[in-house]
């Protein structure tokens, strides 16, 4: 009897490792996705105006080489969001974590070729990582009211930890990759979104880097975006 009973128990603690996690996995993605949904917009057209767009990070090349579509991609959709008026600055939030990788910067030179003013860019040299950039953008650069631009399978979490820091944001997603180029790293997103779920409710993640504010200018003025000019 106590071996069937010991048997028992050890069944459970196996099914409740082998089900918890993957119902965790299961239930952060669809929070994520359910509570952002709403706001996420595929036109230009379509996408609430708003004085400033936050630019999310990534390698302008691959390990091969190549240009990284996920790149082109982001900079088209912010450079077009731009030119449709739908935003007047756009803070360029990635990594540059040594002297020979730097997304910011890059991101820059890409958006300048695009027909974007410098006057109208800023650069995060800190935006590590999706948290890293939309904590910042609250914290350094006195952001309450954004939109975020990205691909459109990102932009679902980078919205989800705008509403968990108290951002109004809004987000121009751009065209994803059909699936047999882009299924690993769509995947590796499912993972993302419980990261993300963890680093607020559990983990305390905090911006790896602070900092000095920083006042955004307009590129149409002089004047500078402020958190009190958007409330």
């Amino acid at each position: 009897m106590r071996l069937s009973l010991r048997l028992a128990w050890w069944q459970r603690l196996i099914l409740l490792g082998t089900t918890l996690p993957p119902l965790f996995v299961a239930l952060a993605n669809a929070w994520v996705l359910i509570s952002t949904c709403g706001r996420v917009f595929s036109q230009p057209a379509s996408v609430p105006a708003n004085a400033v767009g936050l630019v999310l990070g990534t390698a302008k090349r691959l390990p091969t080489g190549g240009l990284n579509p996920y790149f082109q991609n982001r900079m088209q959709a912010a450079a077009d969001l731009y030119h449709a008026g739908k935003i007047k600055h756009l803070i360029l939030s990635g990594s540059n974590q040594t002297l020979a990788y730097d997304e910011p910067t890059e991101m820059r030179q890409s958006l300048r070729s695009l027909g974007v003013p410098d006057a109208a860019m800023t650069a995060d040299y800190a935006g590590r990582r999706t948290l890293d950039s939309v904590v910042r953008a609250r914290d350094i650069f006195g952001q309450t009211r954004f939109t975020v631009i990205s691909d459109k399978f990102h932009v679902y979490r980078a919205l989800f930890l705008c509403d968990q820091y108290g951002i109004a944001a809004v987000a121009y997603g751009a065209p994803d990759l059909p699936w047999l180029v882009s299924a690993r790293t769509r995947l590796r997103e499912y993972g993302a979104r419980c990261k993300a779920v963890l680093d607020v409710y559990l983990l305390g993640t905090q911006p790896r880097f602070r900092g000095a504010p920083i006042a955004l200018p307009l590129a149409s003025d002089s004047t500078t975006i402020t958190p009190a000019a958007q409330k």
